[in-house]
């Protein structure tokens, strides 16, 4: 007399075994996309802080915003952002002017030398991803590119 198993239903999976619960993957998705963030930090801040590094590249994509308009991007307080711009000031990295028609109103602006800070931290950051890609082979560096198409449709403004 044999024993009977209970019967168990399989998780249902998708193609290349992703699972199909779209709570979990939006989990996994999260966490890897924080993770690689992290990594990425880590390697390449170049004795700034993640916040510093972050408002020196805002500044730079933004040209020459207001404290205000620094603080709002950031998503800080405004007695952050004025720390933040103090430090990056004192180390060569932003200049502050006032506005041509406010003068009551600041604005920042990247220095040349911090452009060659960002440069150098974005020229690390590559570096560490173009050795951890060029470990891949044929197949996987062409799923890469897939994932990261697909990454850059998931953050686009719609």
């Amino acid at each position: 007399m044999s024993a009977s198993r209970p019967t168990t239903v399989a998780e249902p999976q998708t193609t290349a075994g992703m699972p199909a619960d779209e709570e979990e993957l939006a989990t996994r998705l999260r966490v890897a996309v924080t993770r690689l963030n992290r990594r990425l930090r880590q390697e390449a801040l170049a004795g700034l802080s993640p916040a510093q590094a972050s408002a020196l590249g805002t500044v730079n994509r933004l040209g020459s915003p207001t404290l205000g308009e620094l603080a709002a991007t950031e998503q800080v307080q405004p007695p952050t952002v004025t720390r933040l711009v103090t430090s990056l000031e004192g180390a060569g990295l932003v200049a502050r002017r006032p506005d041509d028609t406010d003068r009551r109103v600041v604005r920042v602006s990247i220095t040349a030398e911090g452009r060659r800070n960002l440069q150098r931290i974005r020229t690390l950051k590559n570096a560490f991803l173009t050795r951890r890609l060029s470990a891949l082979g044929p197949a996987q560096q062409a799923m890469a590119g897939d994932l990261t198409s697909l990454l850059e449709h998931l953050v686009a403004d719609e």
